[in-house]
C-alpha cells in the first residue's frame, strides 16, 4: 500500500472516529471564526431553528449556541461524536436548546422551509460543495442563511505538488471567485466571504493532534492502518506548513432570496 495522496477519508471509520474523538475540532476553525461568520447572519431570535450539519463533537456548535438564542440541532454520522456533543451540551447547560442526533447529510430529517440557519464547518466536502448547497436549500426559509467552510485555492496558480495533492483528495477544491459563482448558481445571495486565519489550522487543528497521535500510536502499535492514518495527518500538516499561502478554508455566508 503506498502513502501517495491518501487522505483521512480513505480509512476505517471506527479508527478515524476514535482518533478525532480525542480532540475538540475535527477540522480547521476557531471560536473567533465562528463568531465572525455569525456576525453576518441577521434576524435570529429565540424562535430560530438552526442546524449544524456534520457537527462532529460540536466544538463550533457550542460557540454558536453561546452566541445565539435559537434551538440548535447538530447532526453527524458518527454516534461517538454525537455522544460527546450531547455530553458537552449538558456540561455547558445548553441541552435545553442544543441537541445532537445521528444522521446523514444526504438524507436530512427536516421539513421544507423549516430552518432559519444552516451551518457546516469543514464538512460539506463529504457531499460536495455544490450538491450540499443545492440539496440543503429547500430546508431554509425564505431569507434564511447558510454558512459553510470549504477548501479553496487562494491563488490562480499554485505549485504542482500541492495542486495534485488536493485535486486528488478533494476534486471540488476551487478558487474563491468560482466558489462564489457556485453559491449564486445554487440560488443564494452571497453575503460575506473570508479566509480562516492560519491559527485555525495550527493552534486549533494540527497542534492538538500532536499529543493525541502519541497516545493513539501507543495504543495501536503495529496496526498498519492506524499508523498510516497518523502518517497522513502528519503529511497533511507538513504540506500546509509549506504551501499555506496557496490554499485554506474559506467561510461562505449566503442568504436564500427566492
Amino acid at each position: 500500500m503506498s502513502h501517495d495522496n491518501k487522505t483521512i477519508h480513505d480509512f476505517d471509520f471506527n479508527l478515524i472516529c476514535e482518533y478525532f474523538s480525542s480532540v475538540d475540532r475535527q477540522g480547521p476553525g476557531s471560536p473567533e471564526a465562528t463568531v465572525k461568520a455569525l456576525s453576518f447572519v441577521k434576524n435570529l431570535s429565540h424562535k430560530s431553528k438552526i442546524v449544524d450539519i456534520g457537527c462532529g463533537t460540536g466544538g463550533q456548535t457550542m460557540v454558536l449556541a453561546q452566541n445565539t438564542l435559537g434551538r440548535i440541532t447538530g447532526i453527524d454520522l458518527f454516534p461517538p461524536f454525537v455522544d460527546r456533543f450531547n455530553a458537552d451540551a449538558t456540561k455547558l447547560k445548553l441541552n435545553n436548546r442544543v441537541n445532537g442526533i445521528v444522521g446523514s447529510m444526504d438524507d436530512l430529517p427536516f421539513r421544507n422551509k423549516e430552518l432559519d440557519l444552516i451551518w457546516s464547518e469543514g464538512a460539506i466536502y463529504h457531499i460536495g460543495f455544490e450538491r450540499g448547497l443545492r440539496e440543503w436549500r429547500k430546508f431554509l426559509k425564505l431569507g434564511g442563511y447558510i454558512a459553510v467552510t470549504d477548501l479553496s485555492w487562494f491563488t490562480e496558480q499554485r505549485p504542482n505538488e500541492i495542486h495534485e495533492f488536493w485535486l486528488d483528495a478533494y476534486p471540488e477544491i476551487d478558487t474563491i471567485p468560482n466558489k462564489i459563482a457556485q453559491v449564486k448558481n445554487a440560488g443564494y445571495l452571497p453575503i460575506a466571504t473570508f479566509n480562516l486565519p492560519e491559527d485555525c489550522w495550527t493552534k486549533h487543528f494540527y497542534e492538538p493532534q500532536i499529543s493525541a497521535q502519541e497516545i493513539y500510536l501507543r495504543k495501536y502499535a503495529g496496526n498498519r492502518i492506524a499508523e498510516e492514518l497518523v502518517f497522513n495527518q502528519r503529511r497533511e500538516r507538513a504540506l500546509y506548513t509549506k504551501y499555506k499561502a496557496y490554499y485554506g478554508y474559506t467561510f461562505y455566508i449566503a442568504k436564500k432570496i427566492k
